[in-house]
């Protein structure tokens, strides 16, 4: 099975380990589930352990949010796996609600927010939503809160299980090695990241191995030309997605007629799929823009934010960055520099980019130091 090992265990069994200890203390325990690869491992091995007896099938809510831009195949993956979860004596809650969200093809206009489930553009809607979904809660503040927002407060009274993983992304690997410590360990709060140390390879391995029926969209972007470490899938107005719309359409023919009917600016993707807006693409397009003093152009977008950053989030986004050189700016490297430029000009709703910079900032200043340090100790 999984070959990579975390001491003493493989990765599988470490996995298998804190998923054992989530539900050990009698509490609910939310599964997030996304239907996606990674969320596919994490679900499989909770219904494993539940068929095995080892945990109990009615402590498990699992959790999908409906972003209403969705895959058609990724809507019939959760399907089949709510019917799996509900044979076991499960909870499925399969919510569609009005959760605020952002979107990169608003990023010229003063709004940069998508409505998932927007209830004054029903005749524009994507898809339905199916017939059993919650469309309302009173956790749920609508068109103001994010997904993250509610389950947040709708999980506070368990143990919330997901799928995030290091090797992910560039980002998320910093951020998590940097925020992992000896005292507060892999949970934070309510939180158990049951797979964070599996690699692309051992999550592939695990489907394969196990005959997990993925969704047809991972074919058809590796097909297309995507690295098997870019096979990412989310909602159609994220950054990950957007700029492989224009790819997909020759796989779901009217797949932009709907898109754009939902949000017109999604013509973007056809016209600068490959530029800054996207954190280009090709190897000409890299090429020609790593020529550029990112620095210079940093500091130029920064000495008038409010008229260089037309949307909230993105002045927002601007003055975290302004903040965060003030603080480090006389250690932080050259190289940083393109990686706060593609922040500001293609946004960090998530902060995502923003911790990342900050955590390769103190490790940067962190080895330098030891370094120092080792060469004072011998007489360097």
């Amino acid at each position: 099975m999984v070959v990579k090992r975390e001491g003493s265990r493989t990765v599988l069994e470490a996995a298998r380990k804190r998923i054992l200890n989530a539900f050990s203390n009698g509490k609910k325990v939310y599964v997030s589930f996304s239907g996606g690869k990674d969320s596919l491992c994490l679900l499989d091995l909770t219904l494993s352990l539940a068929q095995e007896g080892k945990i109990d099938p009615k402590q498990m809510i699992v959790e999908f949010i409906d972003e209403e831009a969705i895959f058609d195949c990724i809507e019939d993956s959760v399907m089949r796996w709510r019917k799996k979860v509900l044979l076991m004596g499960a909870q499925f809650n399969w919510f569609c609600l009005e959760v605020r969200h952002f979107s990169c093809f608003n990023l010229l206009e003063q709004d940069e927010n998508f409505i998932c489930w927007d209830s004054t553009r029903k005749e524009t809607w994507v898809r339905k939503p199916p017939p059993f979904a919650i469309t309302k809660h009173p956790c749920m503040k609508d068109r103001t809160n994010t997904y993250q927002d509610f389950l947040m407060k709708h999980n506070s009274d368990g143990i919330c299980i997901t799928g995030v993983r290091m090797a992910e992304s560039l980002q998320r690997s910093k951020y998590m090695a940097y925020s992992f410590s000896a005292n507060t360990g892999l949970a934070r709060g309510n939180m158990v990241w049951a797979i964070y140390d599996w690699k692309d390879t051992d999550v592939w391995r695990y489907l394969h191995e196990k005959q997990i029926t993925i969704p047809d969209i991972y074919l058809f972007l590796y097909q297309s030309g995507s690295s098997l470490k870019n096979l990412r899938v989310s909602q159609f107005f994220s950054v990950d997605t957007a700029k492989s719309l224009v790819k997909m359409n020759e796989y779901y023919p009217a797949l932009m007629d709907r898109i754009i009917k939902r949000e017109p600016n999604a013509y973007l993707a056809a016209l600068y799929w490959d530029s800054e807006m996207f954190r280009h693409s090709s190897k000409k397009r890299r090429e020609l823009e790593d020529k550029k003093d990112y620095k210079a152009a940093v500091y130029k977008l920064l000495s008038d934010p409010i008229k260089n950053f037309q949307t909230k989030g993105g002045l927002t986004n601007a003055q975290r960055i302004i903040q965060m050189l003030i603080k480090y700016g006389p250690i932080i490297q050259e190289r940083v520099y393109k990686t706060v430029y593609d922040c500001l000009v293609g946004g960090d709703p998530k902060q995502r980019t923003l911790r990342a910079i900050i955590s390769t900032i103190n490790m940067h200043y962190s080895q330098e130091n030891n370094n120092t340090t080792r060469g004072k100790k011998h007489g360097k």
